[in-house]
């Protein structure tokens, strides 16, 4: 470790080389001296984290299952190659990557008396936890997007959101999700931890952390607000003005049209609420922490995920029959009918 200096260590993947980036410096009595933090985890009742072994294993599963099929499905359907599934796809991908940041952990320490976690293994999920989650959040923007293109201008669709665009759409999800994780883990690790090593949390996230740390925090704090915060509110605002002049413009519809377009956009909205509105609770808010966090992130580290491909599933016949076709073999019973990447229910 650099003396007296509380770095980002980034290991490089050939050799032993390893270096040290220097943020801020700290007198000697606030040096970092916390290898490892100890996690509450949900309960401490033995008893309920037996039950909750099983309940958060299986919800694991499904969701694993769940995801991999729509990915699968998707990836080998070529009548499901409108933007939407393309987007589609790549969200089931992310809430793989984003559920197994932390969900892996959570079940094993269910089992375990003392939750430990390296503090360069703390830092690991943190930048992972924040790298899915926003890029979950862009993603889920861009479809709304996309939704809004198909409805409201079905005739310039294929023009606007072509093969080129959705690539540069999906690229700069993953590139905003990886500078606001960056930003984040940057001013989490540079603080010092010098005990307590107590996090009250099933993961390492931002606001336990500062918690934590021998320093005045408050500037971290407002940072953390305006970076995670904001980019949840803006975001959020984006989809709710997005489906509002989606639902006024089923006006000028057919009954069948306005249908199927309600229908996708159903799923769609669905899937906002229960991942944005926990997400502010988080995150809308100052650096201070609430025995309902860790119940609160469940939803939109755990739950939500699950739920996803039920969500789109059960409401979209042109995935629901694309399924069939392929994991059951049923050709000719359940032929797919295209609809321009609307969908139907």
């Amino acid at each position: 470790m650099c003396p007296n200096l509380i770095g980002l260590y980034i290991f490089f993947p050939i050799g032993k080389v390893t270096r040290c980036f220097s943020l801020v410096n700290y007198p000697d009595s606030m040096e970092n001296n916390v290898t490892e933090f100890i996690l509450t985890g949900l309960s401490q009742n033995e008893q309920v984290q037996q039950l909750c072994f099983f309940l958060f294993l299986l919800f694991y599963m499904i969701l694993m299952t769940g995801n991999f099929f729509i990915v699968m499905t998707i990836q080998r359907s070529l009548n499901l190659n409108s933007p939407m599934y393309f987007f589609l796809s790549f969200l089931s991908f992310v809430d793989i990557c984003y559920s197994s940041v932390t969900a892996p952990k959570l079940i094993i320490d269910f089992q375990a008396k003392v939750k430990r976690i390296s503090f360069v293994g703390c830092m690991v999920q943190l930048f992972c936890v924040h790298l899915f989650g926003c890029t979950e959040i862009f993603i889920l923007t861009v479809m709304a997007y996309d939704r809004y293109v198909a409805i409201c201008k079905p005739l310039r669709y294929t023009t606007i959101m072509d093969w080129k665009v959705c690539s540069i759409l999906v690229l700069t999800c993953w590139l905003g999700g990886f500078v606001h994780s960056f930003i984040q883990t940057i001013l989490t690790v540079q603080l010092p931890f010098c005990g307590p090593n107590l996090i009250d949390h099933y993961f390492c996230d931002v606001h336990p952390l500062l918690k934590l740390a021998c320093t005045d925090t408050y500037a971290v704090g407002l940072i953390v607000v305006a970076n995670s915060g904001m980019i949840s509110l803006s975001c959020f605002v984006i989809l709710v003005g997005s489906y509002t002049v989606i639902l006024l413009s089923f006006k000028t519809r057919s009954s069948e049209g306005r249908h199927k377009a309600l229908s996708t956009c159903a799923s769609h909205i669905t899937v906002v609420i229960l991942f944005f509105v926990p997400c502010l609770f988080i995150y809308l808010r100052p650096s201070t922490t609430f025995t309902e966090d860790k119940m609160v992130a469940v939803f939109y580290t755990i739950i939500t995920p699950m739920l996803n491909p039920m969500i789109y599933t059960l409401r979209n016949m042109e995935v629901k029959n694309a399924m069939k076709r392929l994991w059951l073999g049923r050709n000719r019973r359940y032929p797919d009918v295209k609809l321009n990447g609307v969908g139907t229910a």
